[in-house]
């Protein structure tokens, strides 16, 4: 679901194993946060900020940016 997030952390060369112990947390809680299943809090954000800081938080926690991309609008 967090496709930004998920593109900012393989580029950087971040493992999902790796963005668990910055946060602080187990991988699968990581992988259900990234599959949107569950919300990620102000405090990992803030620590996914400070690991990514060329990122805003904006974008990388914007939900189905895939799809947004992919919206045509018709007019009537």
């Amino acid at each position: 679901m967090f496709d930004n997030l998920r593109t900012a952390l393989q580029k950087k060369g971040v493992s999902v194993k790796q963005y668990a112990r910055v946060l602080g947390i187990g991988e699968t809680a990581v992988r259900h946060k990234l599959a949107g299943e569950t919300d990620f809090i102000y405090d990992e954000v803030v620590k996914t900020r400070t690991l990514l800081p060329e990122y805003s938080a904006d974008y990388l926690f914007a939900e189905n940016a895939a799809k947004e991309a992919e919206t045509v609008c018709v007019t009537q």
